[in-house]
């Protein structure tokens, strides 16, 4: 499920957007300040922002002018009262993606979210056979790392690089602990399945975008894990 980020301190057309929103599919977190959508960026992955430049302790351009400087190349799109020429231009400049004036009609909304994120998301589809997506994260088999969820890139040991390769090539297909040992280790190792569970907490941390709520790497209770692209 792609997850929203709304900023805007109208409570109804917060309510509006939000609704329609979920209703579509999206997970939608709401912020009306900009103090509250810096720490939502700061702790959490999104794939759009919907901005409003008009917020009551900041201003939406220098907020997304804060994101594009910290590395989120997350899609942000404007929605404003403002229809003048030189708020558009900045607001672009800024690092905005789109911009849409009020009032505007849902479905148009809808279609522009969708739009941003089909096209942010194409852009991190493998590039190479030497690269696997795995979650939120992109393994580079050559380079043994992986760039995280985050935008980090991490460098990985051999197992590490031959667990994620294992559960990229199998999604949707439920893995046992014992499986992934025998893939993992081989079997003439003596680690024990707490060992897979260690592994699996570890890369949880690079691929999920909430490692403590898994969406990709799904914990099969009694019997082991499930990669879900």
């Amino acid at each position: 499920m792609s997850r929203i980020l709304l900023v805007e301190d109208d409570p109804l057309i917060s309510t509006m957007v939000r609704l329609n929103l979920e209703q579509d599919g999206y997970h939608v977190e709401w912020h009306s300040t900009a103090d509250g959508a810096r720490a939502a960026l700061e702790h959490h992955r999104f794939d759009a922002i919907l901005l409003d430049l008009g917020l009551p302790d900041g201003s939406g351009i220098e907020l997304a002018r804060q994101a594009r400087r910290s590395g989120i190349g997350t899609p942000i799109l404007v929605l404003t009262a403002r229809d003048d020429i030189d708020s558009k231009v900045q607001a672009l400049d800024g690092g905005a993606d789109d911009y849409l004036c009020k009032p505007f009609d849902m479905p148009e909304l809808l279609a522009r979210v969708r739009a941003h994120i089909r096209r942010s998301q194409h852009g991190l589809q493998i590039a190479s056979e030497n690269e696997l997506a795995i979650g939120r994260g992109v393994l580079d088999i050559e380079r043994r790392a992986l760039c995280s969820s985050q935008g980090t890139w991490i460098d990985l040991n051999d197992k590490e690089v031959v667990l994620l390769q294992f559960l990229a090539r199998n999604p949707r297909r439920p893995l046992s602990r014992a499986a992934i040992l025998e893939e993992v280790w081989g079997m003439d190792a003596m680690p024990t399945e707490r060992t897979v569970d260690n592994f699996i907490v570890r890369v949880r941390r690079w691929v999920e975008l909430e490692p403590d709520q898994p969406r990709h790497i799904v914990t099969i209770r009694g019997f082991g894990y499930r990669y879900d692209p």
